[in-house]
């Protein structure tokens, strides 16, 4: 696995109503908890984790453009999230869930191309929200490079009994592609296979 490197983490205990309410917090979460890392998939799959931790939503989340290896600050990575919550108490135990999964999911990679498959076996609020999905579904999150992402994505789809929620049509604003697809987890699972052995194949013979 390819380590998440988890770049900035802040925390905000009262912010002004307008700021929470410009970025999408609930009325009556005014406490915030601010994350940047390198991997902007993982980190949407911790984020998702958090709100299932604690009684947290994510309020704003939002991938940085071209990838963290063209990123403009140090601290800057590919991606923000923020949590918001009603108590600091709630935005920090939602926070630790999500730094403790980004130490669990990452990106693979197979001949020097970077992919991830993985099942989130119980959705929360928010990758439910993503996928038009009911909360506590299975999903299969799936990325890779614009062309693998989509050969692919045609065979997970062709694998399982599994439905496409969600098209991350390449390229995305990290210049990669895929998509999220639900079913059971056993489907799930044999989805996110079928996507990693697709990938590989193009590694080996991109010119098939």
């Amino acid at each position: 696995m390819i380590p998440v490197n988890i770049l900035a983490v802040q925390y905000l205990s009262s912010a002004p109503e307008s700021l929470c309410k410009a970025l999408g917090a609930p009325q009556g979460y005014p406490c915030l908890g601010l994350i940047t890392t390198d991997s902007d998939d993982a980190t949407y799959i911790a984020l998702d984790a958090a709100t299932k931790a604690a009684d947290v939503q994510v309020c704003y989340s939002h991938s940085f453009y071209a990838g963290a290896a063209n990123a403009s600050t140090p601290y800057a990575g590919e991606v923000i999230g923020i949590l918001a919550g009603a108590t600091p108490g709630a935005v920090r135990s939602g926070m630790d869930a999500a730094l403790s999964v980004l130490q669990q999911v990452g990106f693979e990679q197979v001949q020097d191309v970077p992919y991830l498959a993985h099942t989130v076996s119980r959705t929360g609020s928010f990758l439910s929200k993503e996928a038009g999905i009911r909360e506590g579904s299975a999903l299969a999150y799936l990325i890779a490079p614009p062309l693998e992402s989509m050969v692919a994505m045609d065979a997970a789809l062709k694998a399982a009994d599994v439905k496409l929620c969600k098209l991350y049509a390449p390229p995305s604003e990290t210049n990669f592609g895929g998509g999220l697809l639900t079913g059971t987890q056993a489907a799930c699972e044999a989805a996110c296979y079928a996507f990693r052995e697709a990938v590989a194949q193009v590694a080996q013979r991109p010119k098939e």
